[in-house]
């Protein structure tokens, strides 16, 4: 919750003609990690579980992407970028033990 939060502040500074481009891109992409957490922690069997933290890690590295592009595009200084970068990897680090713990169990 915390990255999305710092993602939608972050996007507001981009430029508007990228609403529909890189913006949408990146708040979809970080709205979708703390969904399928939570989609995933709801379902009943474990395996659905796994596959739906699978599909967060792969969203929070649409989102690691795409920062980095918005960085080289100018629309963020590397100073705004560090720290955002820095709460989505220790994001990446806790759903890669979530799913290692959860995957013991089976």
């Amino acid at each position: 919750m915390d990255l999305v939060e710092q993602v939608y502040r972050l996007t507001r500074d981009f430029p508007k003609y990228e609403v529909y481009g890189l913006t949408n891109q990146l708040r979809r992409a970080a709205v979708s990690i703390p969904s399928n957490i939570a989609e995933g922690q709801a379902r009943k069997h474990l395996k659905e579980y796994l596959q739906l933290l699978s599909t967060a890690k792969g969203s929070l590295a649409e989102v690691q992407t795409q920062l980095e592009i918005a960085a080289r595009l100018g629309y963020m200084t590397g100073e705004q970028l560090k720290p955002i970068l820095d709460c989505a990897d220790s994001l990446s680090r806790q759903l890669y033990t979530l799913a290692i713990k959860l995957a013991e169990r089976e």
